[in-house]
């Protein structure tokens, strides 16, 4: 069943107690695809700048499953670029610069042959953007977005609306509190439900994720990574985003039982993306790799 993401593509420039990288590929829809693209086919909707570079663009094509066919290049703008550095906790960063770039411009139009899309994902960005997106999926089986804690702070009006029309919210535990005014995660993620979506996957880093809907709450720990293991954070969230909705794609069900199982193989995923800087990890992943790291969790964590 189609998959389709929208978001940023961008170059990201990266400083850690690990080391740094300059000028990757980074943004939300780059990790997302990328990871989605080890499970099932999956549609890319962004747009790049002209100093967008050729090997970045390369980079993309090499994942067999990414379709680029939504991909604008608009050569009189500037692409996306963030700057971050990670803090001895890698879980606190800083931002160092913000480009907006083309994310200032009109948002990348939908390819007609893409429309059809069944399962759609809408990375990180402004919600009315994502708005205009969404309503171009007439015929979406699943619709889940992402968010973050400026548009909750600028954009609240549109957020808002943008969850009444949603199935589903991924985000992180700092935003769901954020969101609600509530003191902790669980309860942050119920009232989101109020707001209009019938599930919600809050995320909590080290501490795993939470799934939160109508019946109750599931839960879901983080792949047991040893701390030498963690050179980059940057995109873990997205490729969790990329393996959830990938495993939900290619079995065509939408049902919370599938949401919960798309969560360990988000889990999974996101668990190579920080072992190396930007993409690095996920261009030298096979699926013996992918199936094995999934054993070694399920007997960890007891999940199926």
């Amino acid at each position: 069943m189609a998959l389709i993401v929208t978001g940023t593509i961008g170059i990201d420039t990266l400083h850690a107690p690990t080391g740094s990288a300059e000028r990757v590929l980074g943004g939300s829809c780059s990790y997302f695809a990328a990871a989605a693209s080890h499970l099932t086919p999956v549609r890319v909707v962004g747009a790049v700048g002209g100093d967008f570079p050729a090997e970045h663009g390369r980079l993309l094509e090499s994942f067999t499953g990414v379709c680029l066919k939504g991909l604008e290049r608009r050569p009189a703008s500037r692409t996306f670029a963030w700057g971050g550095r990670y803090l001895d906790d890698m879980n606190r960063r800083e931002t160092l610069f913000t480009e907006l770039g083309v994310l200032e411009e009109a948002p990348p139009k939908v390819p007609a042959d893409y429309r059809d899309s069944r399962f759609v994902f809408l990375g990180n960005t402004h919600p009315a953007v994502q708005m205009d997106l969404l309503s171009q999926f007439p015929d979406r089986e699943l619709a889940v977005c992402d968010t973050m804690d400026l548009w909750i702070n600028v954009a609240r009006p549109e957020l808002l609306t943008l969850l009444g029309k949603v199935d589903g919210v991924v985000l992180n535990d700092q935003e769901a509190m954020q969101l609600t005014e509530a003191r902790n995660a669980v309860s942050a993620g119920r009232a989101i439900l109020d707001l209009g979506p019938r599930f919600v996957v809050v995320k909590k880093g080290e501490h795993g994720a939470i799934l939160a809907h109508r019946d109750g709450v599931a839960t879901i720990p983080a792949f047991p990574a040893d701390a030498a293991q963690v050179v980059d954070p940057t995109g873990a969230g997205d490729t969790f985003a990329g393996g959830l909705m990938a495993h939900v794609a290619r079995t065509g069900k939408g049902d919370l039982a599938t949401v919960q199982q798309g969560m360990a193989w988000g889990t999974v995923m996101a668990s190579f993306t920080i072992e190396s800087f930007g993409l690095d990890r996920l261009t030298r992943l096979d699926t013996k790799q992918i199936d094995d790291r999934m054993r070694r969790f399920q007997a960890a964590a007891k999940v199926g």
